[in-house]
């Protein structure tokens, strides 16, 4: 039996859990998974209800932490190497940017030959200052020598990384798109829905704009805000923004809206506001069901999960071209605006709102593509095909 050790950053609710977690339950008999990763932070929801739901019981190293901290990251170093050498796994394989450094160190001080890294984003534009980002890019370089194959998700991912960022060489990069269980968001759409608009409060006339994902600088919650309020201006006061997660930046948010004169609440009964704090919620399939028009306002992503979950439910999108968007939007399915291009964004939803009847209808083959596109059997498959040929060639 092949034993892998599987890292990631830590257990917040997100897409990285859910693929992991199907990664580690769904491969083929023949391989044994430890899956290891930090506590989810304050601001954040536990996403280790998605790995116990398949019966999986993850590692937690409590020193795993998102930010630098020199003397957590030593103490989370030893405790992966303790686990390397304890389990002594064939492959370790580690997922996103805090779980790739240290998983990475430690797999290769230990003599681990098969070091798998995903990039399921990557923080070289937007998060850090230039200087900062550049031993950044160096220490991944470092990284990547250590590595057997990095893994992006989707072509412009691998592109970023070896042609902009230069990471790596092309060849070693493989593309293994994200897999998940989206069957959930076709089923079941009409008592979702009305489930959701009743617990918030939504009348049938009331235009539901959801975006859903962590609270930071980065997902630029503050343009949503404009954009809602754009629309509300223009004479659509049945529109309603709904902000579905949360994070460091939610305070800064409510007092840009008590600033600008934009009507906000927490209260799910509050009919009238025309932003919603929603808090994070584990059943996005409701969410997406009781939705009308899905957002992005991300500078910088990965591959959004939200986009390809709200496609699976057949909703039309509004969202900037930031990362792996436009590898997994669909045609038909969404108006995108460059990041930056906030009058673009606003006119978007806009005319996303006046015609999101007929927009929504023309979804079905959209949801369908999605399905078989990103299903988790898929990602097992091809995972199982990339670990075969490194152990072949051991």
């Amino acid at each position: 039996m092949v034993k892998i050790l599987r890292i990631i950053n830590r257990f917040n609710l997100g897409g990285i859990t859910y693929n992991v977690s199907y990664l580690s339950k769904y491969m083929p008999n023949s391989y044994e998974t430890i899956l290891v990763g930090g506590p989810e932070e304050k601001s954040e929801k536990s996403s280790l209800f998605i790995p116990q739901s398949l019966g999986l019981q993850p590692i937690i190293v409590p020193s795993m932490r998102r930010s630098i901290n020199p003397f957590n990251d030593i103490k989370s170093f030893f405790a992966l190497r303790k686990l390397i050498k304890q389990h002594r796994p064939d492959i370790v394989h580690t997922h996103a940017s805090k779980a790739g450094a240290l998983g990475r160190l430690a797999a290769k001080s230990c003599g681990v030959k098969i070091i798998v890294h995903t990039f399921h984003g990557h923080v070289f534009n937007g998060y850090f200052s230039p200087a900062k980002t550049f031993l950044l890019k160096l220490f991944e370089r470092r990284l990547a020598k250590y590595s057997s194959v990095i893994i992006a998700i989707s072509q412009k991912q691998k592109n970023d990384l070896a042609l902009q960022h230069k990471i790596c060489n092309l060849n070693k990069i493989q593309i293994i798109s994200l897999g998940l269980d989206l069957n959930k968001f076709q089923e079941k759409k009409t008592e979702k829905r009305n489930a959701f608009r009743n617990y918030f409060a939504l009348n049938d006339s009331d235009i539901a704009v959801v975006i859903v994902g962590r609270l930071a600088p980065i997902k630029n919650h503050f343009l949503f805000i404009d954009a809602i309020n754009f629309v509300r201006t223009q004479g659509n006061k049945n529109v309603k923004g709904l902000i579905v997660g949360d994070g460091e930046t939610k305070v800064a948010l409510m007092q840009y809206c008590k600033n600008s004169n934009i009507s906000y609440t927490s209260d799910a009964n509050n009919s009238e506001a025309g932003i919603k704090f929603c808090g994070w919620r584990e059943d996005v399939d409701v969410v997406f069901a009781g939705s009308d028009i899905v957002a992005l306002t991300s500078n910088n992503e990965g591959t959004p999960v939200s986009l390809i979950e709200a496609q699976a439910a057949q909703k039309f999108i509004v969202t900037t071209n930031a990362g792996g968007v436009s590898d997994i939007l669909e045609n038909n399915s969404g108006f995108v605006s460059e990041t930056g291009d906030v009058t673009s964004y606003k006119q978007n939803l806009l005319k996303a709102v006046l015609n999101i009847n007929v927009l929504n209808n023309n979804l079905e083959k959209v949801s369908k593509s999605i399905v078989k596109k990103f299903d988790y059997k898929r990602l097992c498959s091809d995972m199982n095909l990339l670990y075969k040929s490194l152990l072949s060639k051991d």
